[in-house]
């Protein structure tokens, strides 16, 4: 058997830092990806995708990344699920990177 996940796209905002309880680092970030099709409309569609980082790649992509960056995600799919305020059981769909690299230049601040 086989989960692997191969992305490029660009972060929708920075990346968002927590801590579990037992003091391990994880990084939340949302990565748009294209699709490689157009709709009826001629607009190109895009998927915008969960991605959690743990530890030391949490604390790399929290340090270098920001809003706008182009990045390629390897990791594996992870379906959880999780009751919401009112009690409905819910589904998310997220990747789990195991590696991430930065394919362009952080740009400097004026």
């Amino acid at each position: 058997m086989m989960n692997e996940v191969w992305l490029i796209g660009r972060l929708t905002k920075d990346p968002e830092e927590k801590k579990t309880p037992n003091g391990k680092t994880v990084a939340r970030m949302t990565l748009a990806v294209d699709r490689d099709y157009t709709n009826t409309d001629g607009e190109r569609e895009t998927d915008f995708i969960e991605i959690i980082a743990w530890e030391k790649l949490a604390e790399n992509c929290i340090k270098h990344l920001g809003k706008g960056r182009l990045v390629s995600v390897k990791g594996r799919l992870q379906i959880r699920t999780y009751d919401d305020s009112q009690g409905t059981r819910r589904k998310a769909a997220e990747v789990v990177a195991e590696k991430v690299k930065f394919l362009d230049k952080a740009k400097e601040n004026a």
